[in-house]
């Protein structure tokens, strides 16, 4: 089955594309590192083979975990934060009806939710609300289990749970994903007797939608992890080797060769609403591996043809430290044609039988051809469609390019050492012991 493709012919003038070209080597050697494990951060390469080399057991396991979820519930929510959400979300949001949270659960169906992504009062008193009288269970995803949003939804969405259900039953309705060994969840697990699930040692939380912390709430939402993880192990294979034939290394390459020519944010576009949370992930991917030692493309996102009414402008006409990242997606799911209109008063009978995706392709068409010739640079990532294999494919290409891309950077693309800094500050303003001396001097 054909890989995704990947157009660079509207991204790259002369000086662009001779340094696009003078990077293979460095390209190529990136690739190289991921593969043989000798590149800095080598501690979390783990997912470099996890679509090969995930034992179908876990699979299995994963799927009768959530075969058992979804006949007992109505509603799933998934406690997590960054990477232990962002994934199951992106995919769950692409492949599902667009306005399936206004449609009631159906037996053996249930809706996931998300907790533990915010610290909003409102929204978690709303959560309960909906959950009241209902049945529920939780999938919490922490490393750790002391990271301070997830600990707070968890603690009161497991209170919930076991008043509602009582304690002996809502322990069969909580499955803990965290450490394999240690930390505060895998004790609490241990204790309460929850299912649980390891989060590898050598897989970041950014990289971990194809291990457990992704394919169980994926699963849950009914969709199938097999075909996910498949796609992943076709473009695992298609990224193996360095060279002009693998398309990260191509995406790589050129978003570097622009930096280096002073484009120093990237808009990931889509033309498509389901891929709105995909951006969301995709912004961590690279936000997180990236913007360190003072170097980095900022990474963001827009929703076309939506954003075109309130960025355009800015895009077609502002700044020009920008290049975009077209998510194209081949073939609709479905078939809805404009009918004709008698009166016309709208004008556009001209449309009148045409597929809306073909206008919508059009609009896409349009669009990059005006901010390639605003001087905007493209690159455009096709898809076939929307299934979980092509968001397998997908979700692993742009795992992969991001670690060649940090390697070209000159920074190590698996660790996070900024995300700290903040943490700091907050548990000494609330007074979390062994924080007083920042308290004090803040």
């Amino acid at each position: 089955m054909k890989t995704i493709d990947i157009n660079i012919q509207d991204a790259a003038d002369a000086a662009v594309k001779e340094k696009f070209d003078a990077l293979r080597p460095e390209a190529d050697e990136a690739v190289s590192r991921l593969e043989d494990g000798t590149g800095e951060g080598a501690d979390f390469l783990g997912w470099v083979k996890l679509p090969s080399a995930t034992p179908e057991k876990l699979m299995a396991d994963i799927s009768a975990t959530a075969g058992r979820l979804r006949r007992n519930c109505d509603f799933v929510v998934c406690i997590g934060i960054g990477g232990s959400y962002l994934g199951a979300k992106a995919v769950i949001s692409a492949l599902s009806d667009s306005f399936a949270d206004f449609r009631a659960p159906a037996p053996g169906s249930p809706k996931v939710l998300f907790a533990g992504q915010n610290i909003g009062e409102e929204y978690i008193h709303e959560l309960k609300s909906l959950l009241d009288g209902r049945r529920f269970g939780i999938i919490v995803i922490s490393k750790s289990g002391t990271t301070t949003e997830p600990a707070i939804a968890f603690r009161i969405l497991k209170d919930m749970l076991v008043a509602q259900a009582g304690a002996d039953k809502a322990k069969e309705l909580i499955v803990a994903v965290t450490d394999e060994k240690k930390g505060a969840l895998r004790t609490l697990a241990g204790q309460e007797g929850y299912e649980t699930y390891v989060i590898p040692d050598d897989v970041g939380g950014r990289f971990s939608v194809l291990t457990p912390v992704g394919l169980l709430p994926i699963a849950v939402a009914g969709f199938d992890i097999a075909r996910l993880m498949a796609g992943a192990a076709e473009m695992e294979r298609a990224t193996l080797r360095p060279g002009d034939d693998n398309p990260a290394e191509t995406y790589a390459r050129m978003r570097n060769a622009l930096y280096r020519s002073g484009k120093k944010i990237e808009l990931l576009v889509n033309f498509n609403p389901k891929l709105h949370f995909f951006s969301e992930w995709w912004k961590q991917l690279y936000g997180e591996s990236e913007g360190k030692d003072g170097k980095g493309i900022f990474p963001a996102s827009v929703d076309f043809t939506t954003d075109l009414h309130s960025m355009g402008q800015w895009i077609q006409q502002g700044e020009r430290s920008i290049f975009e990242t077209v998510v194209s997606v081949k073939e609709p799911a479905v078939t809805e044609r404009i009918p004709e209109d008698a009166q016309n008063l709208d004008g556009i009978n001209y449309l009148a039988g045409k597929r809306v995706d073909e206008v919508n392709k059009m609009a896409e068409l349009g669009t990059r051809m005006a901010h390639a010739d605003g001087g905007v640079p493209v690159m455009r990532v096709e898809v076939r469609s929307l299934d979980e294999h092509t968001l397998g494919q997908l979700i692993y290409f742009f795992e992969k390019a991001c670690g060649i891309s940090g390697y070209l950077l000159g920074v190590n693309p698996f660790d996070q050492p900024g995300v700290e800094a903040y943490k700091k500050n907050m548990f000494a303003l609330l007074g979390k012991p062994g924080y007083e001396s920042l308290h004090k001097k803040s």
